[in-house]
């Protein structure tokens, strides 16, 4: 069976779809089990609990954020090879974005009320990149994983013992992050130039000290 050849129109649409459900919806997930399931819930204190709220609201405004790049990315991608790595790997973080949110609000808390402004400046930026080119674009990737493994990495040092499901999750998505980055380097991806990894880490430092309190 032939596979159908989507127009620019039909990725606009189906970014906008993916947009909708990330933000007010159930995003598209690859059906992985949630890595909380397996570990039993330990009753936190007041103040583990609360930095546990916090951290993982700034980890799913990140999702929101890696999220809306990819799918900028995958808009504008030149080959379909490209495209197609960047829309699995847009799924793999909707893992992240579900299990970030049900752990959330399992621990009483809410996420990120400026959603939307991360979702929108990522999508600019993927959707920037992608118009540069494929190997630039793909650049952005590695140094976004390795930036996000950083964050998760002073995370897992900041999260209680005790938490031992947030702290699954995060182990996780740890290790899916360096899956993608390796993907990408492997697929040609471009070494960004440093003015622009510090504009990034900038920015990155911009939205993780928000989320952690709005």
């Amino acid at each position: 069976m032939k596979n159908r050849s989507y127009s620019p129109l039909d990725h606009l649409i189906m970014n906008l779809d993916q947009a909708l459900r990330t933000l007010a919806g159930r995003p598209r997930v690859t059906e992985r089990p949630d890595p909380a399931n397996d570990r039993d819930e330990v009753e936190l204190s007041k103040s583990e609990k609360l930095e546990s709220v916090r951290l993982m609201r700034v980890n799913h405004a990140g999702e929101v954020a890696a999220q809306a790049l990819y799918q900028g990315q995958a808009l504008t991608a030149r080959l379909e090879d490209v495209r197609d790595r960047m829309e699995r790997a847009a799924d793999e973080e909707n893992d992240h974005l579900e299990w970030c949110e049900r752990r959330v609000k399992a621990l009483d808390g809410h996420v990120s009320y400026l959603n939307p402004l991360w979702y929108l400046g990522s999508f600019a930026i993927g959707a920037a990149a992608g118009v540069i080119g494929d190997k630039w674009s793909l650049g952005f990737v590695v140094e976004t994983e390795k930036q996000v493994i950083s964050h998760l990495e002073g995370h897992l040092k900041q999260i209680s013992e005790n938490d031992k499901k947030s702290r699954a999750i995060l182990e996780q998505m740890k290790l899916d992050e360096a899956h993608h980055g390796a993907t990408a380097k492997k697929a040609g991806a471009a070494e960004l130039p440093p003015p622009v990894r510090q504009l990034m880490k900038l920015t990155s430092k911009v939205m993780t000290g928000t989320a952690y309190w709005v």
